[in-house]
């Protein structure tokens, strides 16, 4: 399976109703314009709830976007409206997050029917502290099913749970994946932010073709707890959003050390706040590297558009180095093809070891197993290679895993990223995200121009994708990356891109 795929889709064909009568999308705002309405008094938080609802009830059952509405948000709206309190960031303001992350009282499927009746008890950490911010937790969104890593055939955008998500700028079109719901909600102005997860590529293409910010924070600075695993070695959430600042904002919510996580032990001492230093002089005297190898495989479009985004970066003061190289990104890959099996069986047995009785598929072993038997529903287009081969592999003390576990870390981050960035003397390297959205096609399954997302996967550093703008109508997004607590530095450089850089057109929707 080619690397850049990995988190991307799966797929089960919803035959397209007829639609006519454009709709353009409303004008919903960001949670920057609701969280400044919401304080003056100009709204509430039960009417913009509502909007986010009626727009949902009309345009979701075409986009496939939103596979689960928590009974619970009116009533938590209302709540926000009587008991005001201006210190919390997102009082009032309405969020989705991805369903492989727990909400209490909803069940938690990572887009499986093994998972249908697998109900949280309590909300993952990260939706806590959604939550204790005052955010309404709206519902929950489809995702590529297992975080597409199930066969190597897969459409991204497909699970057994929610069926195809569509893209919003055209439906004919891939919403990319795994967060693939969360891409085309927001896209669609059917929630005003969510929560994506990322193993590589699984936020920043989603929210490239679906015209977003997509961040993946470094690894370590969102606790994993009460999400369904993929890899301990490069899982994160991150949000998924119509402008930095919003990323930021979210970012300022959800970092926070977990004791139930141990990756997140530094998360506190890296914390900072993210809003800060959002300014549009931020490019000014960035060094910023043009990794030579991911420009490659694109449109003459896409390359124009990326070299016009060159020459923005160029007008907002920033100096651009050609031709850089990220040493070793082909054996990393390698390696991280290897640890993401190994850490797939270990994660997932560990995780549906603890999952409550009413789930049956206990292990790996189990799904697999309900797979082939309710393979009509699961498996109409495509298998589970991928399953079966992480099935095969042994335990993580494994020498051949640890072996791999250790390059792919050190190629991908110290002799990689870093070494790249301190050759040149580099605040960031940049590349296209990927290709603009390709066709929904269950016999040919994903067709990907091109991928940024591995070396900082891989590393577990961060990534933000901005939208450079469209492409034969389809939105295309410019990465920004760099080395381990970068975050706040690529928030802002990416910031001053976004203002500087012809706004973005919403999708053009269809009723």
């Amino acid at each position: 399976m080619q690397q850049h795929r990995i988190g991307l889709a799966i797929s089960l064909a919803l035959a397209c109703t007829a639609l006519s009568s454009p709709i353009h999308a409303q004008s919903t705002e960001d949670l920057h314009q609701l969280k400044q309405d919401l304080q003056a008094g100009k709204t509430t938080a039960t009417q913009i709830l509502e909007q986010y609802q009626a727009r949902s009830t009309k345009l979701n059952p075409h986009i496939v976007a939103v596979s689960a509405v928590r009974a619970e948000a009116k009533r938590d709206a209302e709540q926000a409206d009587k008991n005001k309190n201006p210190r919390l960031i997102l009082q009032g303001l309405p969020i989705m997050v991805k369903d492989n992350i727990a909400i209490q009282g909803m069940p938690t499927t990572a887009g499986s029917l093994a998972l249908a009746n697998n109900m949280a008890s309590s909300d993952a950490f990260l939706v806590a502290k959604l939550r204790a911010a005052g955010a309404v937790l709206a519902g929950k969104t489809n995702l590529s099913e297992w975080a597409n890593f199930r066969s190597t055939k897969s459409t991204s955008g497909w699970s057994s749970v929610g069926g195809q998500t569509r893209n919003p700028y055209n439906i004919k079109k891939n919403s990319c994946g795994s967060s693939s719901g969360s891409g085309a909600a927001v896209a669609a102005r059917l929630i005003p932010a969510a929560i994506g997860t990322e193993t590589d590529g699984s936020i920043v293409c989603p929210a490239a073709v679906n015209g977003l910010v997509g961040f993946k924070p470094t690894l370590g600075l969102v606790s994993r707890s009460g999400i369904v695993p993929l890899s301990h070695s490069q899982d994160t959430a991150g949000p998924m959003t119509l402008t930095v600042r919003d990323a930021a904002l979210l970012m300022n919510v959800i970092v926070g050390s977990d004791p139930s996580d141990p990756a997140t032990q530094a998360a506190d001492q890296h914390k900072t706040d993210y809003t800060q230093g959002l300014d549009a002089q931020a490019l000014k005297g960035k060094r910023i590297g043009i990794v030579s190898k991911l420009v490659k495989g694109y449109d003459k479009e896409t390359l124009a558009l990326f070299h016009r985004s060159i020459e923005i970066l160029k007008a907002q003061g920033a100096i651009i180095i050609d031709k850089v190289e990220i040493p070793h990104m082909e054996a990393a890959g390698k390696d991280e093809y290897t640890v993401l099996l190994y850490d797939f069986k270990a994660d997932l047995n560990n995780y549906l070891a603890s999952t409550p009785a009413t789930v049956s598929s206990r292990s790996m072993a189990d799904v697999i197993a309900f797979n082939k038997k309710n393979a009509k529903q699961v498996m109409p287009h495509f298998g589970q290679e991928i399953m079966l081969q992480a099935q095969a592999k042994g335990p993580l003390s494994e020498q051949a895993y640890l072996d791999a576990s250790a390059r792919a870390k050190r190629l991908s981050g110290p002799e990689g990223i870093d070494a790249a960035l301190k050759q040149h003397q580099l605040d960031a390297l940049i590349a296209p995200t990927t290709g603009p959205a390709w066709d929904i096609n269950y016999k040919k399954g994903d067709v990907i121009a091109g991928s940024a997302s591995s070396p900082a996967a891989i590393a577990g550093y961060p990534h933000l994708t901005v939208p450079m703008g469209l492409v034969k109508g389809l939105p295309v997004g410019l990465s920004f990356f760099a080395d381990a607590w970068s975050d706040a530095r690529l928030l802002q450089m990416g910031f001053a891109f976004e203002v500087a850089r012809p706004a973005l057109p919403a999708p053009k929707l269809l009723k």
